[in-house]
This record gives C-alpha cells, sequence and structure tokens, in this order.
C-alpha cells in the first residue's frame, strides 16, 4: 500500500469528524457506533480504544460543536467593536455553525456533564460585557437572559424532533383545533404565525429573523439597564 493510499490512522479526532459528518446528513438517530465504524472502515471494537461507549461519543461530539463556535467567533472577532456589537457578532457567528449541525442544540440540551469548552466561552461573553461597562450583577442577569442565544439557538418550549425540528403539522393542526376551546390565545397565536418552516433551520418556530428580533431586544434592554 502506498502513502498517497494508506488510510489516515483512527484518532478521536477523526472519529469525532466522521460522527458529525453522519449527524448532519443523517441525523443524531442514525448515529451508532457500528454505523460510524463502517463510515470509517474499521471494526467497531475500535472505536472504543478512544471513546468507550455511546455516550462519551456524545460528549465528545458536544465538546467538538462547542470548539468550533469558539473557534469561529475568535475568527471573526472585532478587535474595536463595543460590547453590543462584538455580544451580537459573537451570537450571530454561532448561529452559523448551529445551523450547519442542526442537530446540535438537542444535543447540548440531554448532556448529563457540562463540555469544558463551555466555561472559558462564557467567560469570554461576561469579558465582554464587563469591558463595555456592565457591573458582575448586570453580567449575571445578561448571561441568565442570553441563555443559549450566545450558542446561536433559542430554547424551543416544544421540541417536536428530537434531531432538530420538523412538524408533522396535519397533526399539529389536529392538535391545535383539539386545543382552541380551552386554549384561545395560544391557539390563535400559533395560527397567526405559522409560516413556511423551511425558514426554521432550527425548529419549527425558530427562524433567523425571530432570534435576531429576541437578540436585538435583549442587548437593547441590556444596555438601557446599563446607562440607569
Amino acid at each position: 500500500m502506498t502513502t498517497a493510499t494508506a488510510r489516515a490512522p483512527l484518532s478521536r479526532e477523526r472519529l469525532l469528524a466522521a460522527a458529525m459528518a453522519l449527524a448532519d446528513v443523517a441525523g443524531l438517530s442514525a448515529l451508532t457506533m457500528r454505523r460510524l465504524a463502517a463510515d470509517l472502515g474499521v471494526e467497531a471494537m475500535s472505536l472504543y480504544h478512544h471513546v468507550p461507549g455511546k455516550e462519551l461519543l456524545l460528549d465528545g461530539l458536544a465538546e467538538a460543536v462547542i470548539a468550533e463556535i469558539s473557534n469561529a467567533v475568535a475568527v471573526e472577532a472585532g478587535v474595536d467593536d463595543d460590547w453590543r456589537t462584538s455580544l451580537r457578532r459573537r451570537c450571530l457567528v454561532a448561529r452559523d455553525v448551529i445551523v450547519r449541525h442542526r442537530w446540535a442544540p438537542n444535543l447540548l440540551g440531554s448532556r448529563s456533564s457540562i463540555p469544558a469548552g463551555l466555561y472559558p466561552y462564557y467567560e469570554e461573553v461576561l469579558a465582554t460585557l464587563i469591558r463595555g461597562g456592565l457591573s458582575y450583577h448586570l453580567g449575571h442577569r445578561a448571561i441568565h437572559s442570553l441563555g443559549t442565544l450566545v450558542l446561536g439557538f433559542t430554547q424551543e418550549l416544544f421540541t417536536p424532533d428530537s434531531d432538530g425540528g420538523s412538524l408533522d403539522e396535519e397533526a399539529a393542526e389536529a392538535e391545535f383545533a383539539a386545543m382552541a376551546e380551552a386554549l384561545p390565545h395560544l391557539t390563535a397565536m400559533i395560527a397567526s404565525e405559522v409560516h413556511d418552516h423551511d425558514e426554521d433551520p432550527l425548529g419549527w418556530c425558530d427562524s433567523q429573523n425571530e432570534f435576531e428580533f429576541t437578540l436585538d431586544l435583549l442587548l437593547d434592554g441590556l444596555a438601557r439597564a446599563a446607562e440607569r
């Protein structure tokens, strides 16, 4: 076998990259050790030298997503930006990453341990706020208020699909019709807001416009609070 045709040695990094690619194409439900081994052209048992089980594979995948967001944000960072511009850019860059990996919001929400990369990531979010003149008290409130926006998605109240969001419109319509009398305001709101779900890359109600509206609303409110 020549060097040009030799297979790259199996590593944790290569394994996670293959897992991410598989999830992007087929969703998290398709990600099994057997399927991943087949994609890598190795025996399933060889994967366990690098990730000793499915849950640790998913933990590694969560860490890989956070690392990709952090790296993307670092590339796009503006040196002289004010805190609102900097934080807004961070959220939108993170969203670009998450839209490429639509399974990621549900994965991140399902982990029993916090990915290590989240700590330095939120440290930078807080540092941006403090450099902008906000107090630690307001910075604490800001992190609570922004929540997952800084990771590029909104934490939906309803998550109809574990791989990132697809809505059975006929079933939903029937369910909403059944709820109409008991829940008139929710039913009326949903009826007025139904739109083409192709606009919602991360769920049935998470469009780019809604993401940016929420983000700008929070940033404007934080700016006013900082001026008091």
